[in-house]
């Protein structure tokens, strides 16, 4: 039989994390480049997203939102977070359009949730808090 200890911070025996600690300077600064890798050319380098984002583009589709506390990620709970970046957009939501790819081919489960700690981390305290009264 096989024990795996859950510690307070979220991160089982290996040390992987299994959510996001924007606390973590490790984890959060694992989170920066990947971020920079994987999703800066999409939703900006600074977290700024594409410019006119709430304005569907001539395919129909919306460009890249900010992850920035000007955008709406941050109404979202962890778990939808990471739904959306491992299995995509359009996943959660059936029949929508986007062109948010699927990563869970690309990234590991550790990288996005490092990814998610690295976003909330630059979110002013009460953006954190409220994103945190969705979580719970």
């Amino acid at each position: 039989m096989l024990l795996m200890a859950v510690s307070p911070s979220g991160l089982i025996a290996s040390d992987e994390p299994t959510k996001p600690d924007p606390n973590d300077p490790a984890l959060t600064a694992r989170g920066k480049v990947v971020y920079a890798e994987q999703c800066a050319s999409c939703h900006g380098a600074n977290l700024e997203g594409q410019p006119n984002w709430r304005k569907r583009l001539p395919n129909g589709r919306l460009p890249a939102p900010p992850h920035d506390a000007t955008g709406h990620t941050w109404h979202h709970s962890d778990r939808q977070l990471f739904d959306m970046v491992k299995n995509g957009t359009a996943s959660m939501m059936p029949g929508y359009e986007t062109d948010m790819p699927a990563y869970k081919e690309i990234l590991s489960d550790a990288d996005i949730w490092a990814v998610l700690s690295f976003i909330e981390s630059t979110w002013a305290p009460d953006v954190r808090e409220r994103q945190e009264r969705i979580n719970r």
